[in-house]
């Protein structure tokens, strides 16, 4: 029998290289999801990262954050827990990327030939508190690409008033090229310039940046699971329980 920190000891030891990006084993997958992890990327504290470009808080509270913006759709899922893997409820998780061509909501100066000025606009932009099991979920669509960066979301997390951690979130880049080679929404005259081995953000944040990605008829599901440096007193809850008792994967 494996327990919750053996389990992060195996998912620390299996996390796959940067190439192999979502090729966990499925048993250890099928450990994740018995401990109540919605994905197996998480090995220890989610590594802090530059906040990127573009970060404003429009105040709005939601699941969809699609508006007008075409493309593949996608269900990003995101679960808050502690370092050891215990799920935060209450926490307040912000989520904003580009849309098919590159561009962010609510600046000018957009996209790889920063023409495009989309003030006061919020597309692509949201907020929602985890509930039970510190999960949140965004309806939005799989992100486009800009000159110089990998396919990426960007996200915040916050206990009560205090911020506890500015992450992206990668995908594998074979899934990039589908998307982008095959969905009209992301027609471009230029090529993608960056993967994730050659952008310096996706190196330093890690394997456990990229997210578990599974195929639906209409789409995709992607899952992340988030561990953050939690205290009591940021106001936020942790779901407490009977330690998990995990078969051993073979």
């Amino acid at each position: 029998m494996t327990n919750r920190r053996e389990l992060l000891r195996l998912l620390a030891a299996s996390a796959p290289a940067a190439a192999g990006i979502g090729l966990w084993p499925s048993s250890l997958q099928a450990q994740a999801e018995r401990a109540g992890l919605i994905a197996a990327n998480v090995c220890s504290l989610s590594p802090e990262v530059t906040e990127g470009p573009f970060y404003l808080d429009p105040n709005l509270v939601r699941r969809d954050i699609r508006e007008d913006r075409g493309g593949v759709p996608m269900t990003m899922n995101v679960q808050v827990v502690t370092a050891d893997c215990r799920p935060i409820n209450g926490a307040r998780v912000d989520l904003w990327h580009c849309d098919a061509q590159g561009n962010y909501s609510g600046f000018a100066r957009q996209g790889s030939d920063n023409t495009r000025d989309t003030r006061g606009q919020t597309f692509l932009r949201g907020t929602q508190i985890s509930g039970n099991g510190g999960q949140v979920a965004f309806q939005t669509i799989f992100p486009g690409w800009y000159r110089g960066r990998t396919t990426h979301m960007h996200f915040k997390v916050i206990l009560g008033r205090d911020e506890a951690l500015t992450g992206q979130i990668f995908f594998p880049d074979a899934l990039s090229q589908y998307v982008f080679e095959n969905a009209s929404a992301y027609d471009r005259a230029a090529l993608q310039d960056t993967t994730n081995v050659d952008d310096w953000i996706a190196i330093d944040a890690g394997e456990g940046a990229y997210a578990q990605v599974k195929e639906r008829s209409d789409g995709y599901d992607a899952s992340l699971v988030v561990a953050v440096d939690y205290t009591e007193r940021r106001g936020a809850s942790v779901t407490r329980g009977a330690e998990y008792e995990l078969a051993t994967g073979t």
